[in-house]
């Protein structure tokens, strides 16, 4: 049985946002439900309930499950455009595909620049205090497992064109 991301085969653009929403998503979630547990003692469906404020504020928390359902849709709804932009970007800036590991995570350290500078300022987010541990985590765990994920999911376009390009020689 092949892996559907296996060299030989190849994906086309839809695919590639597809599977880099999905694995960024669930590894950014994973990732987020372990470092609040640690760092506030949250459970992962206040996690999501916090994520559900962007748009609710506080109210997020009176919202039972239906406000960490909300957060969840927001979750992937962002991870969905942040895969977008990139697998889009790569087709006009070849390098983000021939440096793959490089731009990913430089791109998901960029995700988290400006989703805190520029997104979450002008939502409803509950405010939290600045946590050292809670920055580093957020830096590190965006370039980890959201930008790495969604560039490699990204290059296999390329692996498609390249692979088409040599069928088409033979």
């Amino acid at each position: 049985m092949e892996m559907i991301m296996s060299k030989s085969q190849p994906i086309n653009r839809g695919a590639a946002i597809f599977y880099g929403e999905l694995i960024a998503g669930i590894l950014d979630a994973a990732d987020g439900f372990a470092a609040y547990y640690f760092a506030a003692g949250f459970n992962p469906i206040q996690v999501l309930q916090f994520i559900a404020s962007g748009l609710y504020g506080a109210a997020a928390f009176q919202k039972g499950i239906s406000g960490a359902l909300v957060g969840l849709l927001a979750h992937f709804f962002l991870a969905f455009a942040v895969a977008a932009i990139y697998a889009g970007a790569s087709r006009f800036l070849p390098m983000l595909n021939r440096e793959a590991v490089m731009w990913g995570t430089i791109y998901g350290v960029a995700v988290f620049i400006v989703m805190n500078l520029v997104v979450l300022p002008h939502t409803a987010v509950v405010k939290s205090p600045l946590s050292l541990p809670l920055l580093l985590n957020g830096v590190l765990g965006h370039a980890l497992f959201v930008g790495l994920p969604i560039a490699l999911a990204a290059r296999r376009i390329t692996n498609q064109s390249s692979f088409s390009a040599q069928a088409a020689q033979l």
